[in-house]
């Protein structure tokens, strides 16, 4: 992850390339932003925040180091709730996932994805054994988006069932073609993050939303005893980045679009097996032989992808393109080099 430099390709880590907003540069000069702050978050931010949700308020978010700390948060606050200790998770899926779950005492039961997309006789036959469910859409690895009757129909049975909902949306705002649909509800938690919307990987501010202000307390008591507040000066450019024009995000999303169309292009064109993504900036595709593909992609060819396997799904291969466009022209002629010869690995 962040390896660069020497000639390499990365298509691994799913950090943006684009600038963030030039707004958030401005104002930085405030002694206070190297304070300790809140441990619920700047109040300011959270304000903002609760305009972005109907009928919310400051108090229903929680300010996080990322949204890693949000779902690490979250799923520790939901052991401690009674009932099953098991949470559904969609396979494939975003590799910190189960190991989040199970740092938190809680066990993963999966639900395989059809063609990307959840498959909701699969979800019901198995959502009654679990007290909470995670949620990716756009979906990091596949990058696809779930119909919004899928959503909806998740929405309407866990609340019949007292099943809570985690919605992680850090790619919400990078979606092709519509608009997200936010699963809502007083069992619904949402993960969000500045990461990728505007391109704050480093700065690592993200945040939970919950109209369920029993449960944001009990995030905001452990988080007193563990990281503490967020950075304070990362959440100051988190709320400019908030102000900067809507054209900003727009603009990224049609560059997007457009790297989406030259890298799924490009790899249906070398024969590859893929869906295409709706959403986020990741492409998914089949391939045999995955440990020598990735091992001669590196060493022989400088290109860097990740194993499917780290995402639930062996014999495929997550590609980022959150790369110009010349890096992704170049690395498909690398990978078209490496595939000769080697066409019955794609088959």
């Amino acid at each position: 992850m962040g390896m660069e430099g020497n000639g390499i390709i990365s298509f691994g880590s799913g950090q943006p390339d684009l600038p963030p907003p030039k707004e958030i540069f401005r104002n930085l000069e405030n002694p206070r932003l190297f304070k300790y702050g809140l441990i619920q978050g700047d109040k300011r931010l959270r304000e903002a925040l609760a305009e972005e949700y109907p009928g919310a308020e400051a108090k229903n978010f929680v300010i996080t180091n990322g949204a890693s700390e949000a779902l690490d948060l979250v799923m520790r606050a939901l052991a401690q709730e009674p009932g099953s200790h098991n949470i559904l998770l969609c396979q494939p899926y975003y590799y910190s996932y189960p190991l989040i779950a199970e740092f938190a005492g809680l066990s993963s039961i999966y639900t395989q994805l059809k063609e990307g997309l959840i498959d909701l006789d699969d979800f019901q036959k198995k959502i009654g054994k679990v007290k909470a469910v995670l949620i990716n859409s756009p979906s990091n690895p596949t990058g696809r988006v779930e119909a919004m009757e899928t959503l909806k129909a998740i929405e309407a049975l866990t609340k019949k069932l007292g099943v809570w909902v985690i919605s992680d949306e850090v790619y919400k705002d990078l979606i092709y073609g519509r608009e997200n649909y936010l699963i809502k509800g007083r069992h619904v938690i949402t993960i969000n993050s500045f990461s990728k919307t505007y391109a704050m990987c480093g700065l690592r501010v993200g945040y939970l939303y919950s109209p369920d202000r029993e449960f944001i307390q009990k995030v905001v008591d452990m988080k007193v005893h563990t990281s503490m507040n967020t950075n304070s000066m990362g959440q100051a450019m988190a709320l400019s980045a908030m102000r900067a024009p809507r054209s900003y995000v727009k603009k990224q999303v049609a560059i997007w679009e457009r790297r989406r169309d030259l890298i799924y292009g490009g790899l249906i064109k070398l024969g590859f097996d893929l869906w295409k993504p709706e959403g986020a900036f990741y492409v998914f595709p089949k391939i045999k032989n995955v440990e020598r593909a990735l091992g001669e992609l590196y060493y022989k060819y400088k290109v860097i992808v990740y194993d499917g396997a780290w995402f639930g799904a062996p014999g495929r291969i997550r590609l980022s393109y959150a790369l110009d466009e010349k890096k992704i022209e170049e690395g498909l002629r690398r990978i078209k080099k490496f595939l000769k010869g080697k066409e019955k690995w794609l088959i």
